[in-house]
């Protein structure tokens, strides 16, 4: 929503916030980052239990901090985001300097640190996956792809990073 909604380049100016659908498309995108991120940690939290007993505590660690890094980077870049539309709310639209800086903190915290933090944790999730052989071979090459993807391979392109978010075992 968020990328079909927003100009792709970032010097464009604010007046695209005049448009009612476009903005309300951003609007409801950024409510519902608070729910995938309860969703994720909702996930590890799952993991955790279902490995329970067989956890190897440096994996385990990794695993927890990498994920609770990602969430709140994510969540972060969507505060970024979402405080760009108080300064939409004033006599104009934003200048194209504000919107830049904006655009550009939330592309910096998602494509290269958050998605770096979603390689670590893909990595170790598919060791512990391996480890305690409770996902197929086939799953666990594919999140070897995917976090290969994801630390090496994010910055050709920002669709990358949804198909391989969606892949994570």
């Amino acid at each position: 929503m968020l990328r079909l909604s927003v100009p792709a380049h970032p010097g464009v100016p604010g007046g695209w916030l005049a448009d009612s659908g476009r903005r309300t498309a951003v609007v409801i995108g950024l409510n519902l980052v608070p729910f995938a991120g309860i969703a994720f940690v909702w996930f590890i939290g799952v993991i955790r239990d279902r490995i329970s007993g067989r956890e190897d505590r440096f994996f385990a660690t990794v695993f927890l901090g990498s994920g609770v890094l990602f969430v709140g980077m994510l969540f972060v870049a969507a505060a970024v985001a979402g405080g760009l539309f108080p300064a939409a709310s004033g006599p104009g639209p934003p200048g194209a300097g504000t919107l830049a800086v904006g655009r550009g903190a939330t592309a910096i915290l998602l494509n290269v640190y958050a998605m770096r933090m979603a390689a670590v944790f893909t990595l170790t999730t598919v060791t512990i996956a391996r480890r305690t052989r409770i996902v197929s071979r086939w799953l666990e090459v594919a999140g070897l792809a995917t976090a290969l993807v994801l630390l090496a391979g994010i910055g050709i392109s920002a669709w990358v990073e949804l198909p391989m978010l969606a892949r994570q075992p």
